[in-house]
């Protein structure tokens, strides 16, 4: 996972900096070491909230990037879907405001066939996600 945690540090910059908002979703394990390596950045800080098991307060609502366990943690006005993916779960549910979804899947032989169940599911639900292969 600390390919795919680098890469989404390096994706959320980009993200950040373009002026679009995002919410990224995974196992709570990996958005927890996820927030903690967006905090230790040398280079760049990158405004971010952890949503999922307490309620995120209200002076925090206008923060660009959330990573939230479920994507309805986030406000409406998150537009980009971020998936970091955990093999045998299934695909997030996609609010209605999300108007692009990136997923993020590994070389691992379990990420890549859960990687391929999610698309489908995107598929039927008449969206096309962004697919990117992060090697390590």
């Amino acid at each position: 996972m600390a390919d795919k945690l680098g890469y989404a540090c390096r994706l959320l910059r980009k993200v950040w900096r373009s002026g679009a908002r995002a919410v990224v979703t995974g196992a709570p394990r990996d958005l927890d070491q996820l927030d903690r390596r967006l905090w230790e950045l040398e280079d760049d800080f990158i405004p971010h909230v952890r949503a999922g098991r307490q309620p995120v307060p209200a002076h925090l609502a206008d923060t660009p990037l959330w990573l939230a366990d479920e994507p309805q943690q986030a406000p409406a006005s998150c537009l980009v879907l971020i998936n970091l993916g955990q093999p045998g779960a299934e695909p997030p549910a996609l609010p209605g405001q999300v108007s692009r979804v990136i997923e993020l899947v590994s070389t691992d032989p379990a990420d890549r066939q859960s990687g391929r169940q999610r698309w489908k599911h995107y598929l039927a639900l008449g969206c096309t996600p962004q697919n990117i292969e992060v090697h390590g």
